[in-house]
């Protein structure tokens, strides 16, 4: 069944990053035809490298590694693309690396982090049915307590997996309800919580008082935890993806990814340009809202698709 899913998964991805894989396609098309590889067509290659949101380190890495081997050489347009997808594979294949539970943990818990709108809470239900395809049991906690709406949505995705959720009142003290998801969490010897989180980054000092706050109390009962601190990050967003990592990973201590909505007008050069800058574990990439449609991120499938270098190549 899964061997079927396979291509769907590969082209709805490839789709979500027609916009940036469009760009970079036929910007090097435009570059490269007929033109040998000089100073000229490297400037220009940074340029677009640039402009598609692969950011500068990533950008000259690759130009000056393409320069060592083809300067003042012809150089084919597919010849430039095939280096590239090489060159991004390289710098994201260290950090492709599944979200695993350690079994002794009981429960292993996971922090999920990031803005409003990013797609926290349904990567929340996907990574939980997900830990129950494992044969992990999952609990679930309600902590972005300021958005009824995100409450709501968690308690259907838990009446859905046939799993516990720990909720308050709507406006309630999140650090509170964290505390008591972990004790229901070691009372019934739960393998997993995950546990939501408010994104109010217009407010910087609240967020980080609360998250703080949160760690605080969580380490009251489990010293270690949280285990994972992932954060959610919306394909669509380029470059202030960046300084979402920067926010949540100073006041949040994050550990690793997750991209969601890869399935949309993606802008996933920034996903090359956050591991160059961050160099942060990416987990999984999503493209869709349905509950498959999260999977453990493929270092090399994501550079072809991205510089639109042909499946078969």
């Amino acid at each position: 069944m899964s061997e079927e899913k396979k291509p769907g998964w590969l082209a709805r991805m490839r789709a979500g990053l027609s916009r940036s894989s469009a760009k970079i396609s036929s910007g090097i098309t435009d570059i490269f035809t007929k033109a040998k590889l000089d100073d000229d067509t490297l400037e220009a290659l940074e340029d677009l490298l640039i402009m598609a949101d692969l950011g500068v380190p990533t950008a000259s890495a690759v130009c000056e590694a393409l320069a060592k081997d083809k300067y003042n050489k012809d150089i084919s347009p597919e010849a430039v693309k095939e280096a590239l997808a090489e060159k991004i594979a390289a710098i994201l294949e260290p950090l492709a690396k599944p979200l695993d539970i350690n079994a002794q943990n009981r429960p292993h818990v996971i922090l999920v982090v990031g803005v409003n709108g990013g797609g926290k809470t349904t990567t929340i239900a996907k990574l939980g049915r997900q830990f129950q395809d494992q044969n992990h049991s999952i609990i679930f906690a309600a902590g972005d307590t300021f958005r009824a709406a995100a409450v709501d949505q968690l308690k259907v995705w838990a009446d859905r997996l046939g799993c516990d959720i720990v909720t308050t009142k709507i406006g309630g003290d999140a650090a509170g309800l964290a505390f008591d998801a972990i004790k229901q969490g070691m009372a019934s010897n739960k393998d997993v919580l995950l546990i939501d989180t408010a994104g109010r980054l217009q407010n910087k000092e609240n967020l980080m008082d609360e998250l703080a706050k949160v760690r605080r109390v969580i380490q009251k009962l489990m010293p270690e935890a949280p285990h994972d601190t992932i954060l959610v990050l919306d394909a669509t967003t380029g470059q202030n993806a960046l300084s979402q990592i920067e926010v949540f990973k100073d006041v949040a201590g994050v550990t690793g990814l997750v991209m969601t909505k890869l399935d949309g007008t993606a802008r996933g050069g920034v996903l090359v340009a956050a591991a160059e800058k961050f160099g942060l574990p990416i987990h999984a990439i999503g493209v869709g809202e349905k509950i498959e449609d999260l999977r453990p991120f493929n270092a090399q499938d994501f550079a072809r698709a991205l510089v639109g270098q042909d499946e078969d190549v």
